[in-house]
């Protein structure tokens, strides 16, 4: 099931039809925000799940290219980032597990526009990734169980401000680099299914593919970032884990599209601009 966020934050299911309005499967949460009603489908999934269903096969649908998408959590608690974690057609050596922080408040949605902050740098760098949300609150989760804490996926184009990230020769600012206001587009839905083991990442710039990887080419699977992860922090539910990148990440000029796709996903599509 594809659920969204659309219009003034709005909760539905996007259908073969369009997007269905779902706030009245929502609204016995009293949700104050559209987080908190995406929050609320996370939360109380088993209790809302058929009610989705039968919105889905029957309700009334709107044409997607009539209404704006957003973000589909926009004020996330903890996104949390791997690095190097892609074999890279077999030519990356392993390495451990490492990854970093994101700023929550650097969220946009599909089809915003990436306006840059201003600071003295000229190349950012597009990263097309797959992300995975987080269903329930789990500590110390075993790998075998972590499929029970997942909810779904979505894509994430995980921005660098490239030059920053070593400006600094004693200290890499990972966290900084990553952080900035606009610099964690992502969506366009949430996707509660998904095969894994077909899923390829595609990014294309201006309509030329840059990227195209598989997602089974992780070192460390969803399902392994899960658990490893759930043994230092305690995930939450709506927490998202972006998986990280492969070979083909590149340089974003101001002015071009960046089209992130996850195949059995949707497409994740923002513009850079420069701060006017």
């Amino acid at each position: 099931m594809k659920l969204v966020l659309f219009n003034e934050g709005r909760p539905g299911v996007l259908t073969d039809r369009g997007v269905v309005d779902a706030t009245a499967v929502v609204a016995p949460y009293a949700p104050r925000t559209p987080h908190e009603s995406m929050q609320a489908i996370i939360t109380n999934w088993d209790a809302v799940k058929g009610a989705l269903g039968t919105l889905a096969a029957s309700g009334d649908a709107l044409p997607l290219a009539s209404v704006r998408l957003l973000a589909p959590l926009p004020e996330p608690r903890k996104i949390m980032c791997m690095g190097a974690n892609y074999k890279e057609n077999g030519t990356r050596p392993v390495s451990p597990m490492w990854g970093f922080l994101k700023n929550p408040e650097g969220v946009i949605g599909p089809g915003d526009t990436l306006v840059l902050p201003k600071f003295d740098a000229n190349v950012f760098h597009h990263e097309p990734e797959l992300v995975v949300v987080i269903g329930k609150q789990g500590k110390d989760i075993g790998q075998a169980d972590a499929m029970s804490y997942v909810f779904g996926y979505t894509c994430v184009n995980d921005v660098t401000a490239l030059e920053m990230l070593h400006a600094d020769a004693s200290f890499a600012q990972w966290t900084r680099c990553k952080s900035m206001d606009g610099f964690t587009p992502f969506g366009p839905w949430i996707e509660t299914e998904l095969d894994l083991s077909q899923a390829q990442v595609v990014a294309r710039v201006n309509g030329r593919e840059r990227q195209n990887y598989p997602v089974s080419d992780m070192f460390f699977s969803p399902l392994e970032l899960v658990s490893r992860l759930s043994r230092d922090v305690t995930l939450q539910p709506g927490d998202l884990i972006s998986c990280g990148t492969s070979l083909g990440a590149m340089p974003w000029q101001v002015g071009a599209t960046v089209e992130v796709a996850v195949e059995g996903i949707g497409v994740l599509s923002n513009t850079l601009q420069a701060q006017g």
